[in-house]
């Protein structure tokens, strides 16, 4: 019996390889093996930095709590200590949006706490 070789899948295979690739440069592009090899380290990247993302913006919320907090005399550390004291159910995402664009209320939670 003759040897399948299911050209149709592997070419398939080879194709969608060869499209994630566009837009690099040269081999990295149209030759499959190095676009195989390119493609690899790019999702791995992708992946890492998704990760990177969430930490990233974390420090950024610490950094306008931090700021805002010390504006009313006190440190980001006796902030959130106070926070989980009291169980003010605010996150460090929606604090930092309130000490950034609505300094009103930043007030308001910081004088809730004091």
């Amino acid at each position: 019996m003759p040897r399948s070789s299911n050209s149709v899948a592997s070419h398939a295979r080879r194709k969608k390889i060869l499209k994630q690739t566009k837009g690099n440069f040269h081999a990295r592009a149209n030759v499959y093996t190095v676009a195989k090899n390119t493609l690899e380290k790019g999702m791995t990247y992708a992946y890492n930095d998704r990760k990177d993302k969430k930490r990233s913006y974390r420090v950024l919320w610490i950094q306008r709590i931090n700021a805002a907090a010390r504006a009313y005399g006190m440190t980001y550390s006796q902030f959130i200590g106070k926070l989980a004291k009291n169980n003010v159910g605010l996150n460090r995402k929606v604090l930092a949006d309130l000490a950034m664009n609505n300094p009103k209320a930043f007030e308001t939670v910081i004088k809730s706490l004091k």
